[in-house]
């Protein structure tokens, strides 16, 4: 680049954009990168305070800052995602379909740290719909050195730092305990929560059975429910530690493998997460807590888009969940857009 008068700018061709911002009426490019300055263009120039012009002045090695976008976007862009063009040297990053966001924080965070550029993204490990933004990219400055690229290119790896995991088509079936539900004195209030989390990612409710506080008849829905082709158990009531609440135990004689019977999450500690191994297949066996039933997001929140999206949670993929695991029950709940489960 060289800097030269407005003034002496006709037959140069601009190297970045010229914005002008007018507080809530306009922010955006009167001029865009590539425009040749004409003497009609000298006057608007000149009324959005630019009394002198970086023009662009191509060198060997050297990249300009939407070139430099376009390697950082590469670098992150997969399948399930768009980008948009170059704008005042961002390019934004776009979600082309629903599913579970999975960013590779190392990765991006070893890119991130050459300095001069920047790959910022929302949270992994939620979901994202189609049209939302995900993530943006620049350099700080105009123009970088491109050895400097190529060294984000070596960090980054030969796979997208983003990934759009597609939700899967699954069956649940809800097994709900209690002998004061099964004996009718009251009226079940697990089920249509449940139904309508389940619901948000196209999950298939193929049945709910009301049963009594007994491993027997716990462990025999679970077996019915995996001979109709359920790929997703789901237990409610009995969670707790009371002598009398044994869906835990029942979970575990039923056969899962137990990843966890608790969490550092709040509404959830009391929550379990197990796989049952079937057919050759892994099919989740969750138990939740009581607090699914009142309260607006819960780890059932968390968890779920995970495990619709195909991924295997484990223990210690719930134990990450402390730093950011309590839900402050805001009025108006905004949840993803939050802090919690981050």
């Amino acid at each position: 680049m060289k800097l030269i008068k407005t003034e002496d700018a006709v037959g140069h061709v601009l190297c970045h954009d010229i914005t002008q911002i007018i507080p809530g009426v306009v922010k955006d490019a009167v001029f865009r990168k590539g425009h040749v300055v004409t003497q009609e263009d000298i006057p608007a120039l000149l009324s959005v305070g630019k009394e002198h012009l970086y023009v662009w002045e191509k060198k060997e090695g050297i990249l300009h800052e939407d070139e430099a976008a376009e390697i950082l976007r590469d670098l992150c862009i997969n399948e399930g995602m768009r980008a948009t063009r170059s704008k005042e040297g961002k390019i934004e990053i776009l979600a082309d379909r629903d599913g579970l966001l999975k960013v590779h924080s190392e990765r991006l965070y070893a890119v991130n740290s050459l300095g001069e550029m920047m790959i910022a993204t929302v949270h992994g490990n939620f979901p994202v719909r189609k049209g939302e933004k995900i993530a943006a990219t620049r350099i700080i400055p105009l123009v970088i050195e491109q050895e400097k690229m190529e060294r984000a290119r070596v960090l980054a790896g030969e796979q997208p730092l983003l990934e759009i995991m597609p939700f899967q088509r699954m069956k649940a079936g809800i097994v709900t305990t209690g002998s004061e539900i099964f004996k009718g004195r009251i009226q079940d209030a697990f089920g249509p929560v449940v139904r309508a989390k389940l619901a948000e990612y196209g999950v298939e409710v193929i049945g709910q059975k009301i049963v009594d506080d007994g491993k027997e008849m716990i462990i025999d829905a679970l077996r019915d429910f995996l001979a109709q082709g359920a790929d997703l158990l789901v237990c409610t009531g009995g969670m707790s530690v009371d002598p009398d609440d044994c869906t835990p135990g029942a979970i575990k004689a039923f056969g899962a493998k137990i990843e966890s019977y608790g969490a550092p999450v709040l509404p959830g500690a009391m929550f379990l997460l197990g796989y049952y191994a079937h057919e050759g297949r892994t099919v989740p066996v969750m138990g939740l807590p009581g607090c699914v039933m009142y309260a607006k997001r819960t780890i059932f929140d968390l968890v779920l888009p995970r495990i619709v999206a195909g991924e295997h949670v484990t223990g210690a993929d719930l134990w990450r969940y402390g730093e950011g695991g309590l839900c402050l029950g805001c009025e108006e709940c905004r949840f993803p857009h939050c802090s919690f489960g981050k």
